[in-house]
């Protein structure tokens, strides 16, 4: 089936894939518990920072593909719900009023990988690595693309998903998709640590900036300037004297 047991350290809420028989693989059971414990971390007033990982040797290896072999085109419907499903989780990320960390613990492939780079920042192990190979199977990586589109440059993120080659940790460093490369055995220790530093920010101040932050990165100029300029003259009622 596939958990998403959470653990609070303070503030910081660590939420992990607990699949490790499958590498975590996203069948339709965990990516609902994933969705269903963001929506909870986000609703929790305890909770100011959302850490997200994966059980056992590897991060998230994308989509169950056995599962995947019995959404045919005779079964539209079932197709229908399962790719809602996976848009509404990848949604979720930029929507949560609360950062989210990634600690990249393993290989994070297919929709992994678009897990892997979908929180606010990205720890990533030594050797771990990540990887869109959906072309390889003869299928697309589709949901996941939107997001790695808006995050590397336009022809690092075609090769990626073109050639379907797993990157290391220090190209996914290289090319902007995670923010550190830690030792293994030191990962969740500088996830938690860089999770504590963005709990310990202003409540108001985070959730205002990462709303505007993905409102901004998504906008013409002009406009993007206008959501400035009305959240300046909001922040100024929760501003310390």
């Amino acid at each position: 089936m596939g958990t998403v047991p959470a653990s609070n350290f303070g503030a910081v809420r660590v939420l992990t894939l607990n699949r490790p028989e499958k590498r975590n693989a996203l069948n339709t059971a965990l990516t609902q518990a994933l969705l269903d414990a963001l929506r909870a971390a986000d609703a929790d007033e305890s909770v100011a920072c959302v850490v997200l990982t994966g059980a056992g040797q590897g991060f998230c290896a994308g989509a169950d593909l056995a599962e995947f072999k019995d959404l045919t085109p005779e079964k539209q419907p079932l197709v229908e719900a399962r790719a809602e499903l996976t848009m509404q989780l990848h949604l979720a990320f930029p929507k949560l009023t609360k950062p989210v960390v990634t600690a990249i613990n393993g290989a994070a492939m297919g929709g992994g990988a678009g897990l892997a780079i979908a929180g606010d920042l990205a720890v990533m192990a030594e050797g771990a690595t990540l990887g869109y190979p959906e072309t390889r199977h003869g299928i697309v990586a589709a949901i996941v693309m939107a997001n790695l589109v808006r995050q590397a440059g336009r022809k690092a993120a075609f090769e990626l998903v073109a050639l379907g080659e797993p990157v290391s940790a220090q190209r996914a460093l290289q090319l902007g998709l995670v923010n550190r490369v830690a030792p293994a055995a030191q990962l969740m220790d500088e996830s938690l640590a860089l999770a504590g530093k963005l709990a310990a920010v202003s409540r108001p101040a985070m959730r205002l900036t990462k709303q505007l932050f993905h409102e901004a990165a998504d906008l013409p100029l002009a406009q993007a300037l206008e959501r400035g300029r009305e959240a300046n003259q909001r922040m100024r009622a929760f501003r310390k004297p």
